[in-house]
C-alpha cells in the first residue's frame, strides 16, 4: 500500500481591491508665477523719489507760488482752522469713546420715561451727556435700539448728540467770542429739530422702515481694546473730515471771488440754501464746524446757523453711517426729512434769537 502524500493546502482566493479613498485634503496651492524683473513697478520709494525729484527741477516756480498772496491766505486759514479745532475734536473723541465703552446702553433705556412722547424730549437733552461727533452717535443709538429704546427716543438722541453736547457748544462759544447768542440758538435749534423728528417718526414712522443693528461694535473685546479702538477710528474717521473742511474753507475763502460771496450772502434764501448744501458735501465734524462757520464772515448769522444745525444731523457720512446701521430704506426717509426740518427749524430760531 502506498504511502499518503501530504495535503497540499490550496492558496486562498485573493480580496477584490478596494475603492481608493478620496482624498479630503485640499489641494496644493498652484505655485505663483515668477516675478519680472525687467520694467519699472510703481513703489513707494520710486514715487517720493519722482516727487523729489520734481520738486528740485521746479523749485522756482514752486517758490514763486508759495510766497503768492492768494497761497499765503490759503495757507493760513487752513492752519487757523485746524489749530483751533484739533483740540476739541480730540477731547471729544476721547470722552465719546469712554461714554459708548463704559456706560451701558441699558443705562438710558432706565432713564427714559416709558411714553414715547414724554422720551423723546429727554432723550433729546440727554444728548448732552455724550460729547462726540455724529461718528459715535449712530453705533449708540443703535445699541439703544437694540436694547428696546423706542425708537423715536432713540433717534432723538443721535440727532441731538453731536450738537448740543458741552464739547460741540464750547467750540462754538470759542469760534464766535462776539456773538454768544449763536450758542444759545445753535442749542435751541438742534433740540427742536430732534424733538420734532422723534415725534415725527413715533406719527409716521413703521417698525419695517428701521433696521436696527444685529451686535454692538465693541462686542467680543475688552473694554481698554474697545475703547482705544473707538478713539483710533474716530481720530482718522474724524481729522480726515476735519482737514477736508479746514481745505474746502480756505479754498473758499482764497479763490471765491468776493462778489460771488457777497452776492450769495446778499440774498438771505440763497444764503441759507447755500451753506445748507455746503454743510450736506464737506461732511465735517461737530466739534470742528464751528470755526469753518467762523471764517465765512460774509454770511449772515442766521445762514452760518443753518450751516451748523445741518452739518451734524446729516451730511454725505451720516447718510453712509445711518444706511449701514439701519438700512438704505430708513436713510431714504429720514435724511431728506431731517434736512427739511432742520432748514426750517434753524431759520425760524435765527429769526427770534438773532
Amino acid at each position: 500500500m502506498a504511502p499518503s502524500r501530504p495535503a497540499v493546502p490550496q492558496a486562498a482566493e485573493p480580496l477584490p481591491p478596494e475603492p481608493p479613498v478620496a482624498d479630503s485634503r485640499p489641494p496644493a496651492p498652484r505655485p505663483a508665477p515668477p516675478h519680472r524683473t525687467d520694467g519699472w513697478h510703481l513703489t513707494s520709494p520710486v514715487v517720493l523719489t519722482l516727487l523729489l525729484l520734481v520738486m528740485v527741477v521746479a523749485q522756482g516756480p514752486l517758490r514763486g507760488a508759495l510766497s503768492a498772496p492768494v497761497t499765503q491766505s490759503w495757507t493760513t486759514v487752513f492752519v487757523a482752522v485746524v489749530v483751533q479745532a484739533l483740540p476739541f475734536l480730540v477731547l471729544g473723541v476721547l470722552l465719546s469713546a469712554a461714554l459708548a465703552v463704559f456706560v451701558p446702553p441699558s443705562f438710558f433705556a432706565r432713564a427714559l420715561p416709558a411714553r414715547p412722547a414724554l422720551a423723546v424730549p429727554v432723550a433729546g437733552l440727554a444728548g448732552a451727556v455724550l460729547p462726540g461727533c455724529e461718528c459715535a452717535s449712530v453705533p449708540v443709538a443703535g445699541a439703544l435700539v437694540r436694547r428696546g429704546v423706542t425708537p423715536a427716543a432713540a433717534l432723538a438722541f443721535l440727532l441731538s448728540a453731536p450738537a448740543i453736547n458741552p464739547i460741540v457748544l464750547t467750540a462754538t462759544a470759542v469760534a464766535f467770542p462776539h456773538d454768544p447768542r449763536l450758542v444759545l440758538a445753535r442749542f435751541a435749534a438742534s433740540l427742536l429739530v430732534a424733538c420734532a423728528m422723534g415725534w415725527l417718526w413715533q406719527r409716521v414712522g413703521r417698525p419695517d422702515w428701521l433696521r436696527p443693528p444685529a451686535h454692538a461694535s465693541h462686542e467680543g473685546r475688552s473694554r481698554g481694546a474697545a475703547f482705544w479702538g473707538s478713539v483710533r477710528h474716530d481720530v482718522m474717521h474724524a481729522g480726515g473730515f476735519l482737514v477736508v473742511g479746514a481745505m474746502a474753507a480756505a479754498t473758499l475763502k482764497a479763490l471765491t471771488p468776493a462778489s460771488w460771496l457777497r452776492a450769495a450772502a446778499g440774498d438771505p434764501v440763497v444764503a441759507v440754501l447755500a451753506l445748507a448744501a455746503l454743510a450736506v458735501l464737506l461732511s465735517i465734524c461737530s466739534e470742528a464746524d464751528a470755526f469753518v462757520a467762523a471764517s465765512l464772515t460774509q454770511f449772515s448769522l442766521t445762514a452760518r446757523l443753518v450751516f451748523l444745525v445741518v452739518g451734524p444731523m446729516i451730511d454725505l457720512k451720516l447718510f453712509a453711517l445711518q444706511a449701514g446701521a439701519f438700512g438704505r430704506g430708513f436713510a431714504l426717509r429720514f435724511a431728506p426729512a431731517t434736512l427739511a426740518l432742520a432748514v426750517l427749524g434753524s431759520v425760524l430760531t435765527g429769526a427770534v434769537l438773532l
